[in-house]
């Protein structure tokens, strides 16, 4: 099955209208050909448009605890089963993993995360986050944390002292998992977010492509989203970093990013795609396209080991495209 021009605009309107799409729809969606990007991109940005406005979510991150990860992901510089530049600490202190909501507070940044290294935090740290949570403004910013594989009871912990929302990426498609991790299983990803709804925390669950991922696999992870019902979907473009394995890979082309968000927006109508890492330096000149391409926001700041769009240039970007910071 492929898809014209209008099939495009007709399967975005069938879904502002409430309808799902037939499998063979998405499968046609996912297998859209580069030149069909813009076509594909239209009925996305009616999506888009139906459910959000022209209204953008901006976010920013904590990077609190680095490196010295016990886990082997293969894109990720925190591992310690890899030989990267990156800076390695222990947990932050509380001051300082409250300075950037102090600062993000008095600003358009709609919310704030805290995010440390390793499969999952002690119990003693998940409390000094909490505390140091609580003791923030609640009114000027939402607060998210992620903190990686834990159980209910701390989950109920982060709940009581303010954060709203769990940050836990799938990070890719189950039947691609082991390609990109061995150290723990997809399953345990979505057993902690499953974890973390049932204590009344809101999701925001993503993941990285660039990975070596197929079309197919890319549509398969957008579906196991949909089954969690999560909230917020980060997507995430490979930063091939030297020392990692995927230092040399190169998966990516700005028009397959463009389609990749386009494809999540199709199947998630009603989610918050957020664009993050790796935005900059993948999509490149294309990069402004990103909300026509359907999504509804993205991680301003620097990312974990990465540099990012610092706040006001995505501020002026979102103001030459007559876009708002969502209230």
């Amino acid at each position: 099955m492929k898809l014209n021009p209008l099939d495009y605009i007709k399967t975005a309107q069938q879904i502002i209208a409430g309808k799902t799409p037939e499998p063979s729809v998405y499968q046609a969606l996912a297998q859209t050909d580069s030149k069909d990007v813009f076509a594909m991109m239209a009925g996305a940005d009616l999506i888009r448009a139906a459910f959000f406005k022209n209204q953008v979510h901006l976010c920013t991150i904590c990077n609190g605890k680095s490196g010295r990860c016990s886990e082997d992901c293969s894109f990720c510089s925190q591992s310690k089963f890899v030989k990267t530049d990156i800076d390695i600490y222990p947990l932050l202190g509380k001051a300082q993993l409250q300075k950037g909501a102090v600062q993000a507070a008095d600003s358009p940044i709609n919310r704030y995360s805290i995010v440390t290294s390793g499969k999952g935090l002690p119990k003693t740290e998940i409390r000094k986050i909490a505390e140091a949570v609580s003791e923030l403004d609640q009114e000027k910013l939402s607060y998210c944390v992620s903190l990686g594989i834990l159980e209910f009871e701390d989950f109920q912990v982060l709940k009581k002292a303010g954060v709203t929302r769990y940050h836990h990426n799938l990070e890719t498609a189950r039947s691609h998992f082991d390609q990109i991790c061995t150290t723990h299983t997809f399953q345990e990803r979505v057993d902690t977010i499953r974890a973390a709804k049932k204590a009344g925390l809101s999701i925001c669950a993503g993941g990285l492509f660039g990975t070596g991922e197929t079309d197919e696999q890319i549509l398969e992870m957008a579906l196991e989203l949909k089954d969690l019902d999560v909230d917020a979907v980060p997507v995430n473009f490979l930063t091939a970093i030297k020392g990692t394995p995927l230092e040399s890979k190169n998966f990516l082309t700005p028009l397959r990013c463009l389609k990749i968000i386009s494809l999540f927006r199709y199947v998630l109508p009603q989610k918050d795609i957020l664009i993050c890492g790796g935005r900059m330096n993948n999509l490149k000149l294309l990069h402004p396209m990103i909300f026509h391409a359907g999504a509804s926001g993205l991680m301003t700041g620097s990312y974990l080991t990465t540099k990012g769009n610092q706040l006001e240039d995505d501020l002026e970007m979102i103001r030459q495209l007559e876009f708002d910071v969502r209230p």
